[in-house]
C-alpha cells in the first residue's frame, strides 16, 4: 500500500514515515506543490528494484530468468544444493 502525504506532512513527521518505510516496506509519495512528486523508498528495496532492471534490460538474460521462473511455477524444475551447481559450473 502506498501512502501518500505532502511535503509539509511529511516534513512534521519525517521519523514516523522512515519507519514505516523501512518496517513495513511502504512506499511513501510526497506530494510538492508546483514540483515533481518524489517518492521515498528503503535502500534494500531500491537496491532490488535496480538489480532486477539491470537483469532484465538485455533481452536475452530476460527470456531466461522467465522461463526459469515458468519452469518453477509449473514445478518442472530439478532442485540442485549450492555444492551441486558449483561443481556443474565449475565453482569448486
Amino acid at each position: 500500500m502506498t501512502i501518500q502525504t505532502t511535503y509539509t506532512q511529511a516534513r512534521a513527521s519525517l521519523a514516523s514515515l522512515m519507519d514505516e518505510v523501512t518496517k513495513n516496506r511502504e512506499i511513501v509519495i510526497i506530494q510538492r506543490r508546483g514540483c515533481e512528486d518524489v517518492a521515498m523508498i528503503s535502500t534494500d528495496e531500491l537496491t532490488a528494484v535496480l538489480e532486477t532492471a539491470h537483469l532484465l534490460r538485455s533481452p536475452k538474460n530476460a527470456k531466461r530468468l522467465l522461463t526459469a521462473l515458468n519452469r518453477v511455477k509449473k514445478g518442472s524444475g530439478v532442485s540442485q544444493t549450492i555444492d551441486d551447481l558449483r561443481n556443474e559450473v565449475g565453482f569448486e
